[in-house]
């Protein structure tokens, strides 16, 4: 298995350096939410001859979300509150502090979207090709309700503005993380370096299970002897200190999980790679970047809640907050900890790395106060990803790959870029995807030893039994020839 970037599910592995090398300063931080069913058995089931779950993960907490105006919204513990059907508990529940109901009753129409987009290979093929604001206008969702309420949530969880963002990767990303139930989006975080805390455990126990790990490895080209037998052998160039080597390793199958930007690159670089169609149209592939940010201040920093998501600071940029210190349990570190993170960060990370702390201190000045403003920074820590996340654009599903190759017989493919149909998103579409990469290889069925998602609340299997009904009878008794029921009914 070749370790050729410090990237997992999109964000940090192996954490910062920071300017002065004197601090540790951990990976960017991982949210593991509730409908990580298949992670959350790895962890506790697979791993835990080697883990202990709860003594890596924190609790379920409230979490902030701040506009330079200050507090927006608090996002509750949904599991603490009485159960109501899901949509109907997270209006009620979610605590906007300055939007109005008015505004917030005009998101009512985009029910109609959710009940027809069912996660079909057809839902894919009529959404994907508006993006999600052009779809709010359409359904009549208000200006501030959308740049209030709907466009932080898809630029910190699709790390890319709505504009520019597909409506079925949009919806199919709310839908998972804030409707599939009332506890969807309650998350627990890593109480430290995630690299450290989970990942190096289970890569020592994959280790002593027969896995080889190559690190500092990067991949630069491949071989094929026939096309009945696929790719034959990987080239590689690996590095030990200042010294590199070419190696080659003999394939029998070869999976890529690698973001978007990184397939882009290796189809294009690869002559074997862009003689095949299915592989060329890799190459409209393309990712956001981010700025992943720590900053070492020298007094304690209150601060009401551990995560907080936060918008208006930066146009088109999405941007969260975590008080490391807190999250961490850094009891005996004097001063704060905090980590900001940037997405769709292209604009902020030509800037140089002074600039950029100057920034990040300026924006948590803004959202927490005099407290923030008197402290001053001790160290700081910088990370720039470009084009390092999945960037879901109008019309990329087309060009997104199947678990399986069509032109090359070896070849599989695994990570959140891949089509799958079990609905799933972020990290735990990651593993999911790879267990079907496996299945394929060794002939199971696809949803082989994967935990499904809950099946739909009542309502909303109403709702999509009706949408389906009228499709059929829009299409003359064929459902895929009826229009989009949006169109149809505005």
């Amino acid at each position: 298995m070749i370790d050729a970037s410090p990237k997992v599910g999109g964000l940090v592995r192996d954490g910062f350096t920071t300017m002065s090398g004197t601090r540790p300063a951990e990976a960017g931080q991982h949210g593991f939410w509730d409908n990580y069913y298949n992670i959350f058995s790895l962890l506790k089931n697979d791993l835990s001859h080697v883990l202990d779950v709860d003594s890596c993960l924190t609790g379920y907490d409230e979490q902030g979300q701040y506009s330079p105006t200050g507090l927006e919204a608090v996002w509750p513990v949904y599991r603490n509150m009485p159960s109501l059907p899901t949509g109907l508990a997270q209006a009620l529940y979610t605590k906007f502090t300055n939007l109005p109901w008015l505004d917030r009753l005009s998101a009512g129409p985009l029910a109609l979207a959710f009940s027809e987009f069912d996660d079909s290979a057809e839902a894919w093929s009529k959404y994907d090709n508006i993006s999600f604001r052009d779809l709010c206008v359409k359904l009549g969702v208000t200006r501030r309700c959308y740049e209030e309420a709907f466009e932080p949530m898809i630029l910190t969880g699709l790390f890319a503005p709505g504009a520019e963002c597909s409506a079925a990767a949009a919806l199919g990303m709310a839908y998972f993380f804030v409707l599939k139930s009332q506890n969807s989006f309650d998350v627990r975080w890593c109480k430290g370096n995630i690299g450290e805390q989970i990942f190096d455990t289970w890569v020592e126990d994959l280790q002593d299970n027969g896995v080889e790990f190559l690190l500092s490895t990067r991949v630069t080209g491949f071989e094929s002897s026939s096309e009945d037998k696929g790719i034959t052998s990987v080239k590689c160039q690996q590095r030990s200190g200042d010294s590199e080597s070419t190696v080659k390793l003999d394939a029998d199958k070869v999976i890529f999980a690698v973001s978007a930007g990184a397939l882009n690159a290796i189809v294009r670089n690869s002559p074997l790679l862009s003689t095949k169609a299915d592989f060329r149209r890799y190459a409209n592939l393309r990712g956001t970047s981010v700025l992943a940010t720590r900053i070492f201040l020298d007094r304690n920093i209150p601060t009401k809640y551990t995560a907080n998501a936060c918008w208006g600071f930066d146009k088109r940029v999405g941007m969260t907050v975590f008080d490391i210190t807190k999250l961490h349990e850094l009891t005996d570190s004097p001063g704060s900890v905090m980590e900001v993170d940037y997405y769709h960060s292209n604009a902020l990370n030509i800037m140089s790395d002074e600039a950029i702390v100057e920034k990040v201190k300026a924006d948590l000045d803004t959202i927490f106060g005099q407290s923030c403003i008197e402290a001053n920074v001790e160290d700081a820590a910088i990370i720039r990803l470009n084009q390092g996340v999945n960037w879901y654009f109008p019309g990329s599903y087309a060009s997104m790959p199947d678990t399986k190759s069509e032109s090359i017989c070896n070849v599989y493919f695994a990570g959140d870029l891949v089509r799958s149909r079990h609905g799933s998103w972020s990290q735990e579409k990651a593993y999911v995807t790879g267990i079907e990469a496996a299945n394929a290889i060794l002939g199971r069925p696809s949803d082989f030893d994967i935990i499904p998602l809950l099946p739909d609340e009542l309502h909303v299997a109403a709702g999509r039994q009706a949408v389906s009904l009228a499709k059929t009878v829009l299409g003359a008794g064929d459902s895929s020839r009826a229009p989009s029921i949006t169109d149809f009914l505005l």
